[in-house]
């Protein structure tokens, strides 16, 4: 039998690694999406007996057995300053397919997210909201130099990690690539861009459109940027003015969703 390549195998142990790892979810609105979600992969509750019983009925539809505590000995690891409200989830990270199954359009035009170098599981996790709100069909990120699925995220996504397809890939240029190959058009933000998103918008509504969101300061790589079919930027009123990326993330989201 022949023997696989190197990279083959490389993969396959990537993925069986990926499989073995967990992760606390924390705090009441993020663990109680998680127990309603049939995706999930759950594996420990921890609850203060305050914390069940405003979880209410979420706890005994999930078919969980919970263990209550002391909210003095919360036996959980999770980060100092964690908010946890007396509630903890181990789960497995959620697993939302192929890049192509998910964004391969049918009948619509979708609308994706991709995310370069974002590192901020608070504008992560903005972003996913505003992702979900705005019907986007997923949000997108490299596997390295991206937010990993944690706690964090969860708690400031509000529920949307739980709904929104996130899917992070290896290299988000071969990403872009496929994306194109699908028909898709590659829309880029930058500041310094000369047309506007009121400028594109309306030509795109029929069009799969993927919007590309730098790391704040840095903005969006060479390569990325090279890849994107038009460039623009959120149009200020004012001769001075800047959005965070999960406030520019919402935004476009707004104005490439009209009349889709």
């Amino acid at each position: 039998m022949a023997q696989k390549p190197k990279w083959v195998v490389a993969k396959e142990q990537e993925r069986r690694a990926g499989a073995r790892e967990t992760l606390w979810l924390f705090g009441l609105h993020a663990v109680r999406d998680a127990l309603a979600n049939p995706m999930r992969d759950r594996l420990r509750l921890v609850l203060t007996k305050n914390a069940a019983d405003r979880l209410g009925e979420a706890v005994p539809a999930s078919g969980m057995e919970p263990e209550i505590v002391d909210p003095r000995k919360f036996p959980v690891p999770l980060d100092p300053g964690s908010v946890h409200q007396g509630a903890a989830l181990e789960v497995r990270p959620l697993d939302w397919g192929r890049l192509e199954d998910v964004a391969r359009p049918g009948g619509d035009a979708p609308l994706l997210v991709l995310l370069d170098r974002v590192t901020d599981p608070h504008n992560a996790g903005a972003i996913l909201r505003s992702a979900e709100v705005f019907g986007a069909r997923a949000v997108i990120a490299p596997s390295r130099h991206s937010v990993p699925e944690t706690g964090a995220l969860a708690k400031t996504a509000s529920g949307a990690l739980e709904r929104q397809p996130y899917l992070r890939i290896g290299n988000l240029g071969d990403a872009m690539e496929r994306l194109a190959g699908l028909g898709y058009t590659l829309v880029g933000l930058d500041g310094e861009a000369e047309e506007t998103l009121t400028d594109v918008a309306t030509g795109l509504v029929t069009t799969p459109t993927a919007i590309v969101l730098g790391a704040e300061g840095p903005g969006l790589r060479d390569r990325t940027r090279s890849l994107c079919h038009r460039m623009t930027r959120v149009h200020a009123s004012g001769t001075f003015g800047s959005l965070n990326v999960s406030n520019a993330a919402a935004v476009a989201l707004f104005a490439l969703s009209i009349g889709r």
